[in-house]
């Protein structure tokens, strides 16, 4: 025990520490240091070389989306043109400007995001969830939930049943992004509501305002002008009334 203890303190005594400041160089040596940096080039095969990583990210995400949409048709017996725009999730034609995005729960009636979805249509609007029932590793209750709110006809089976143009999108992002804690929630989101996430950054637009209530789209959409969005709304609104 006493040689342990004397190895030990005299471990303690023998410990060298590091240097606590950085070393004095003289004038030239950094001012050479710092003309290095100024000088540096940007490097055209690396600028290429990135360019070429992001477009394949891209494409991946495209991939994933495809191979997504099919497996909802495999667990739905459905022929993949009907779930293609769940899976490819592209933007609608408003969404060049302000797109009406619907905060929706699975645990919400299905007549009542049947009626959501096509008010919706008319209005060139998405529906958003935070999640998949069951979790993002079962596909099959999701395929379904959106099967049953976009058939035109709830009680059509197969693949010739007929779907309402509606996005329908998974994304706990966006509800992060915009603060939502409860359904049925209204946002108006500028460009593509189904953006990727590689193509997002912190700097991504978000809605100015959120309206929360169980009430009909056009509701939603006053409620949504009434509070400063009369500009953002405006087109929405033309197009859920005119059609």
């Amino acid at each position: 025990m006493d040689r342990l203890k004397e190895s030990v303190n005299r471990q303690k005594t023998d410990t060298v520490s590091g240097p606590t400041a950085l070393p004095d160089l003289p004038d030239e040596q950094r001012r050479r240091a710092f003309d290095g940096l100024r000088a540096r080039t940007p490097s055209p095969e690396l600028e290429t070389r990135a360019r070429a990583g992001l477009e394949k990210a891209r494409e991946g995400v495209a991939t994933e989306r495809e191979a997504m949409a099919r497996r909802m048709a495999q667990a739905l017996g459905l022929d993949a043109p009907g779930v293609m725009p769940l899976a490819q999730a592209g933007p609608s034609p408003a969404a060049k400007g302000w797109v009406p995005v619907l905060f929706a729960s699975s645990s919400m009636p299905v007549a009542v995001l049947r009626t959501y979805a096509g008010q919706l249509e008319k209005a060139g609007g998405a529906m958003a969830f935070r999640g998949m029932p069951g979790g993002l590793t079962h596909v099959a209750p999701m395929a379904k939930l959106s099967a049953q709110i976009l058939r035109v006809d709830p009680g059509c089976e197969g693949p010739a049943c007929a779907m309402r143009d509606v996005q329908i999108i998974v994304d706990p992002l966006v509800f992060r992004q915009h603060g939502v804690t409860r359904v049925p929630a209204l946002a108006m989101i500028p460009g593509d509501p189904a953006q990727p996430y590689c193509e997002r950054d912190d700097n991504t637009p978000v809605s100015p305002h959120v309206i929360y209530g169980d009430a009909a789209l056009s509701g939603m959409l006053g409620e949504y002008a009434r509070l400063g969005g009369r500009q953002e709304v405006r087109d929405a609104a033309a197009r859920l009334e005119n059609r």
